[in-house]
């Protein structure tokens, strides 16, 4: 279809799109974003949540005008499969860091394992690892650690919504528990295998973790790096707001409104948080709100 009279959107790149990645261990997240910039052949690259080195699984990545998206996207809940090794804590709640304390876990039960998970199911208090991406006077708590000054953190609401034991393993004095977490962004698994650690009295850290969903994202859309070095694989811009978004189908006038960053009369119907404004021929013009009866853009992404 071609595009309404008067309104010439900039053209959106095909490169422009999320990109869902299978991130590999031994990575940061700058990392792969590193990669991906690459590949994708520009540095308007960047990722909606970051993962830990050790950590592997779903990192959703925004390529292009795709990087405004993401802030916007709803990835509050996460989902992980991870191991907790009982007997042992580390000064980075996983098996990155220096073994610190422990006791033996041989003799712990299940249905003990089972019991302490239930006050970290729920709306909880977390206090975060003192090696952690959290921001203590504009300096990473991992920084003060690493300068021998490991800062003492607050703790945070943050929800879990499913904490759950799958299997176990026993080795000597050690006892390594495989579990699956639903959670609320901002939660560190590492947390909760220090907690699970320290309420049954003998350390605890994480020794695999892998993020098997972020938002609406899952494993069966990821791609590892080496498939996507063979093929980029995005998902288009304008079908990751479609996907993301409540839409509202605007006329060529609106559309050259809202790309010039004007307001429109009247709500978006959609109710209550962003909808994706879509022109005649289908361009994603912006993310848009309603405020006392006005849609406003919050985001533009095609403009004159």
């Amino acid at each position: 279809m071609a595009p309404a009279p008067g309104v010439e959107p900039r053209p959106v790149s095909a490169a422009d799109g999320l990109v869902i990645v299978d991130k590999p261990g031994g990575m940061t997240s700058h990392d792969v974003v590193a990669r991906l910039r690459r590949l994708a052949g520009t540095r308007r690259v960047g990722h909606g949540g970051t993962l830990d080195p050790m950590a592997t699984g779903v990192l959703v990545a925004g390529v292009g005008k795709a990087t405004r998206l993401l802030g916007h996207l709803t990835l509050a809940e996460k989902e992980y499969l991870a191991t907790i090794r009982l007997g042992q804590a580390t000064n980075t709640c996983d098996a990155e860091g220096e073994i610190v304390s422990g006791a033996p876990a041989g003799a712990v039960t299940l249905d003990a394992v089972r019991a302490a998970m239930v006050p970290l199911t729920g709306e909880i208090q977390q206090v975060p690892p003192a090696v952690s991406a959290v921001k203590v006077a504009g300096t990473r708590a991992y920084r003060l650690a690493r300068a021998g000054a490991a800062p003492v953190l607050a703790p945070r609401p943050v929800t879990v919504r499913s904490f759950r034991l799958l299997s176990e393993r026993r080795a000597g004095d050690l006892l390594d528990v495989d579990v699956a977490v639903t959670c609320s962004s901002g939660t560190y698994i590492r947390a909760l295998a220090r907690d699970l650690g320290e309420a049954l009295g003998v350390g605890g850290h994480v020794t695999v973790l892998r993020r098997t969903r972020a938002g609406s994202y899952d494993l069966t859309m990821a791609r590892t790096l080496d498939q996507l070095e063979a093929e980029l694989s995005l998902i288009p811009l304008a079908q990751a707001a479609a996907d993301a978004f409540p839409s509202r189908q605007l006329t060529g006038d609106e559309a050259e409104r809202l790309a010039h960053g004007g307001r429109l009369a009247g709500g978006t119907g959609a109710g209550p948080g962003p909808a994706a404004a879509f022109a005649p021929d289908g361009t994603l013009i912006a993310l848009v709100e309603e405020k006392d009866g006005h849609t406003l853009p919050v985001v533009v992404f095609a403009a004159r």
